[in-house]
């Protein structure tokens, strides 16, 4: 058998693989799957269509230009998305912070890889509320009956923690820290990765409210949002989410035209995100807010901010300014001479 001709590249990519990833960042099955199958896959590459023995390839091989190569290929032939090609990316670059930091050897490739960057996916800024919208959806359930005070209850702590659906759903009556010196919400995201968000004392006002109509004399294990089926309780669902906030957008549409078209669970997100953002909150707070494993996907936020910068500079921008002019084409008169040697193709 051939011996490896960088033993320390496959024994740290082990280690990743084995120990950090599940052990040190207790990332989750999957998330462990998907970064193998990156190194799985750029392997492939490397031997099949690079035609390089695995038994041959080093960090020296795994340069910025065969990184490079690889997700060009990704893109062009498996017809892989833009995003596809950025998670492959991110995942690569992981296993390469890691190694630098194991290694310090490692470093200049590291470094190295730096230099492939990320590619613009060319995607709109984020949707979110704006707060005259949220008001107009807050104030459409019906607090006379429990399902609305439910409900109610639900959306404003999914906006106040600007957490997941789903990590709402799982939550459990103890998880709600109603009676700490400091209010909070012991929350558990993607990965398995635990996060405690603060509350506001509105929000544990209405949290007493609904636990006295929803949890008197229950088990605080139970889930906190459930629905009794058949005499059965049952964890709420998502659709059963879904449902609800349809209903609720579509009535407080009628009174508010800022209202989105389709109201769903993650825009409550967006919209304390975007909030948040704009009140001062830095990124990298934000980002370790809302449990993202990596601030690149934070940056969603700052881009809608800019945009909506941009569109208020355009309405105060008269059109008289200059910046609003339209510029003036140069005739020519079929010269392609003079245009070819004025633009530099002469």
């Amino acid at each position: 058998m051939k011996t490896l001709k960088d033993e320390t590249l496959f024994r740290l990519i082990h280690d990743y693989l084995s120990v950090y990833l599940p052990d040190q960042r207790c990332c989750s099955p999957n998330t462990v799957k998907s970064y193998r199958e990156t190194l799985n896959q750029l392997f492939d590459f490397i031997t099949l269509e690079k035609s390089i023995p695995l038994t041959d390839v080093t960090f020296e091989t795994l340069n910025c230009r065969m990184i490079s190569d690889y997700l060009n290929w990704l893109e062009k032939e498996r017809h892989c998305s833009v995003s596809t090609r950025n998670q492959r990316l991110a995942g690569i670059r992981s296993f390469f912070k890691y190694a630098g930091r194991m290694d310090l050897t490692v470093t200049v490739y590291q470094k190295d890889l730096e230099k492939v960057p990320f590619k613009q996916t060319g995607s709109k800024a984020v949707d979110f509320m704006t707060e005259e919208a949220l008001k107009a959806v807050l104030a459409q359930p019906d607090t006379s009956t429990k399902t609305g005070i439910r409900n109610l209850f639900f959306m404003i702590l999914m906006y106040d923690t600007g957490a997941r659906n789903r990590e709402i759903l799982d939550l459990r009556v103890t998880e709600f820290r109603a009676d700490s010196k400091t209010p909070c919400v012991h929350l558990t995201g993607k990965g398995n990765k635990k996060r405690i968000v603060p509350v506001m004392a509105k929000t544990v006002e209405h949290f007493r409210n609904y636990v006295t109509l929803y949890h008197s004399g229950d088990s605080s294990e139970r889930y906190l949002f459930y629905i009794v089926r058949n005499g059965i309780v049952q964890q709420m669902s998502d659709d059963n989410v879904a449902r609800f906030m349809k209903k609720y957008g579509n009535a407080a549409k009628e009174i508010c035209a800022e209202v989105p078209d389709n109201l769903h669970p993650h825009l409550f997100r967006h919209s304390r995100s975007i909030h948040l953002y704009r009140a001062g909150m830095p990124l990298a707070l934000l980002s370790e807010w809302l449990g993202h494993a990596q601030l690149e996907t934070t940056m969603i936020y700052a881009y809608a901010d800019t945009e909506m910068k941009r569109d208020a500079i355009q309405k105060a921008t008269g059109n008289h300014n200059p910046l609003m002019s339209s510029a003036q084409t140069p005739c020519w008169k079929g010269d392609d001479q003079i245009i070819r040697k004025l633009y530099g193709l002469k």
